[in-house]
């Protein structure tokens, strides 16, 4: 290897200032040797990430796209904040798909490029040329003449939905999949699907889904080469062709993007090389495989307190794609751990299967008269059960301790005490979200239910909530939400102080944390029920000159309310509610949020706060 191509190498893993010397040693009998040295110096470090042109979205958007990150004192852990050319060229690919699912059609990423600044460090510069804004104009579906059309019909219905629509590569690959699935399961066919595309005037893209029908081959071989770490079954799990199937173009792409979503390998490949027979394939799968393991840490300050983070996870752990997850959270109040282990597909069942252990301590004597230690365990299924429909089942087994403080009530004092509970949980997960980041259009609805089998106080939960996303103008993202929730024993029992609902920070801004709602004496003892409506809308840029700040308008109201052991206690029917202006930037020393609330109706015993701030990262 000459002394360039060494050079370029080190550059490409971010040694930017590397420096080698190469000499001669000679040997007997006419031989020699070379040698070259390497200093290899310090990594080069990001300092600064720009994006240049019309980008259209803020730079703090654009930085959560890629995986590169700018160098901070606390980021000592991740290698993401070094120049390299590899992540770089990836980076590009990302904000490109990423212009692509918001209309920008004819989106360049004409270049990217380091510069370098002052103690040896860089600026990485991206130049963006979004271009005009494209929207889905006439869609149609061109099938053979043997093709019968009204197996079609779902697609007309997406086409009615998305005429007008943002232009999104997403929505273009959903279409296709969808015309694979229905050809698989209807017509028996192997087929060829493409997109022609035709330009208007308007900024209007017309598209016809043309659907040819070709020779049938069939599957002869599968290899899978390059995974020395993971398990070959772990990546046939994920193919949607098995060997004897009918050969199809679309479901080998599937299958790549599903290797993909592993997120085990740098680089997957596939090469179709023609069988024994004329009518079978061989498929050879190429991967490259990459570092699987995460180490995580994080702080938070904030006028609730502080917090503080510490993770480790592996998401392919013995190559069987495993996930292990670890993690402990540490705050003034709480202290919670926690040890996971899921299997994303079980038995080639699609199924995700998971396990966890969990320890949770809370001291809320200030202001709530109890303290709880609580461990146990968690095992549950999730999977599809329909499209864009999961169903998840579990079961949780607890033992906690109660003590509550000497100046509690006597009712409260009464829970003082050992608990061993044990839940059958079910969940319903229906997600329509045209994106899950910076959603613009569609919908998420959730609902859980905790019914207890072996329970002292046999506590009954529901919990139900929905969110609809909308796009009122340019940029712009807004937000309706409702969360409803229940609790209540089955028997009449007095609930766990523990198990009693309390009103989320983040559905009722502008009051303390948990000081809202029923009160016994001078705890605040939560309540049996929990009902939250929220709107908020991000506001037009007012600071154009910084890009990393997004000013919210937002509008909460709630209510907690029902006391199930005294009907005396302070229960307050009056609904909570609040207005106000929240800010979100991205400093040098982390993200920054901070609230200015104005409080509309409150209970007569809650605490409130006009103001709210937390500043923190993860690393």
């Amino acid at each position: 290897m000459t002394k360039k191509k060494i050079l370029s190498t080190l550059k490409q893993l971010g040694y930017y200032f590397s420096t080698l010397e190469s000499y001669v040693e000679e040997l007997d009998e006419n031989r020699v040797n070379i040698i070259n040295e390497i200093e290899l110096g310090e990594k080069a470090k990001i300092k600064k990430i720009s994006f240049l042109g019309n980008k259209v979205f803020k730079d703090r958007k654009l930085r959560n796209v890629i995986i590169s990150e700018e160098y901070k004192f606390w980021k000592f852990i991740s290698g993401k904040k070094y120049l390299n050319t590899d992540l770089i060229n990836f980076d590009k690919r990302l904000l490109k798909n990423f212009y692509l699912n918001q209309g920008f059609y004819d989106v360049k990423i004409n270049s990217s490029f380091a510069q370098i600044m002052d103690n040896n460090t860089f600026e990485l510069i991206f130049n963006i040329d979004a271009n005009e804004k494209f929207y889905f104009g006439d869609l149609k579906i061109s099938l053979p003449d043997d093709f019968q059309s009204q197996n079609y019909n779902e697609i007309n219905v997406l086409f009615k939905k998305l005429r007008g629509e943002a232009y999104s590569i997403n929505s273009v690959e959903k279409i296709i999949n969808k015309i694979d699935l229905i050809t698989t399961n209807e017509e028996f066919k192997t087929i060829n699907a493409f997109v022609n595309e035709k330009i208007s005037n308007d900024n209007v893209i017309n598209l016809n889904f043309v659907i040819e029908e070709t020779d049938r081959f069939f599957v002869e071989r599968i290899n899978i080469f390059g995974n020395n770490v993971t398990r070959e079954n772990v990546i046939r799990n994920q193919l949607e062709l098995d060997e004897g199937d009918p050969f199809n173009e679309i479901l080998k792409n599937k299958s790549v993007n599903n290797l993909k979503k592993l997120n085990f390998f740098k680089e997957i490949s596939t090469e179709v090389l023609d069988g024994k027979d004329k009518n079978s394939k061989i498929i050879n799968i190429n991967v490259e495989e990459k570092p699987t393991g995460e180490i995580s840490a994080g702080a938070g300050f904030g006028t609730s307190g502080s917090t503080f983070t510490f993770g480790v996870k592996e998401n392919n752990y013995l190559g069987k794609g495993l996930n292990v997850n670890a993690s402990a959270t540490i705050s003034p109040d709480d202290f919670k751990g926690l040890l996971s282990l899921s299997d994303p597909n079980y038995k080639n069942s699609d199924k995700s299967v998971y396990g966890s252990i969990q320890a949770i301590e809370t001291d809320r004597t200030n202001n709530f008269g109890y303290k709880s230690n609580k461990t146990g365990f968690e095992i549950g299924t999730q999977f599809e059960y329909l499209d864009d429909f999961n169903l998840g089942l579990s079961t949780r087994t607890f033992y906690e301790k109660i003590e509550t403080d000497s100046t509690a009530s006597a009712r409260q004092q009464k829970q003082d005490g050992d608990y061993f509970d044990n839940f059958f949980k079910v969940n319903f997960d229906y997600d329509k979200r045209n994106q899950k980041f910076r959603t613009t259009d569609g919908f998420r609805s959730f609902y859980s239910l905790d019914l207890p089998i072996i329970s002292k106080t046999n506590t009954l939960t529901n919990s139900y909530s929905y969110k609809l996303f909308s796009e009122l103008y340019e940029n712009n993202l807004s937000s309706v939400s409702l969360l409803l929730k229940s609790s209540n024993s089955l028997t009449g029992d007095d609930i766990k102080l523990s198990e009693r609902l309390s009103i989320p920070t983040s559905r009722l801004r502008g009051f303390e944390r948990g000081k809202v709602g029923p009160k016994d004496g001078g705890d605040f003892i939560g309540g049996n029920y929990l009902a939250a409506l929220n709107f908020q809308s991000t506001l037009p840029k007012i600071l154009e000159d910084n890009q990393d700040i997004d000013l919210i308008f937002f509008i909460d109201a709630a209510n907690l309310w029902g006391v199930d052991y005294d009907s005396s206690i302070n229960d307050s029917n009056k609904i909570r509610s609040s207005v106000g202006i929240a800010v979100d930037w991205f400093t040098v020393i982390g993200p920054l949020n901070f609230s200015i609330t104005e409080t509309l109706s409150k209970g007569e015993t809650d605490i409130t706060e006009s103001f709210r701030f937390n500043i923190g990262t993860s690393f």
